[in-house]
């Protein structure tokens, strides 16, 4: 599709909060416009860089999860572990990616509460690690 929706959201975001924001009158209409404005340009950032940050998520989770199954001693959660870091993404479609996510990050759970509860803090580093690497990728930029 040319252009492409990143594009055609970045341009109506501008069109929106250059030319029609102004025209109305304070208050809650021109509030509510300019939160439609920011949220475009935002859901631009998003669309142009959203496969590929859940990718490297899943991606970051499964090499944790390979590094730290042969450090767990409790059968059910080393085979949990085990079993998500061989799991792939099926698919680049965000739904498909958030799901991939969605069940790689409730096994991260399951492994700090482990790694706390057994003071392992090397471990513990690298769970935040991976973590901080996510909220590094997702930060959203407003200029």
């Amino acid at each position: 599709m040319k252009p492409e929706v990143d594009q055609i959201l970045a341009l109506s975001s501008q069109a929106l909060m250059g030319a029609l924001v102004p025209q109305l009158p304070p208050g809650f209409a021109q509030g509510s416009a300019s939160l439609l404005g920011i949220m475009m340009m935002l859901s631009a950032q998003e669309y142009e860089r959203g496969a590929e940050i859940r990718a490297a998520e899943n991606a970051d989770m499964r090499a944790l999860f390979r590094e730290a199954a042969p450090r767990i001693a409790d059968a059910g959660l080393k085979s949990l572990v085990s079993k998500a870091a061989a799991t792939e993404d099926r698919s680049l479609r965000i739904s498909a990616l958030n799901a991939e996510n969605t069940e790689l990050r409730r096994v991260l759970i399951r492994l700090q509460a482990h790694a706390e509860e057994h003071a392992d803090r090397s471990l513990q580093r690298r769970i935040w690690d991976v973590l901080k690497a996510s909220a590094e990728r997702r930060l959203l930029r407003l200029a």
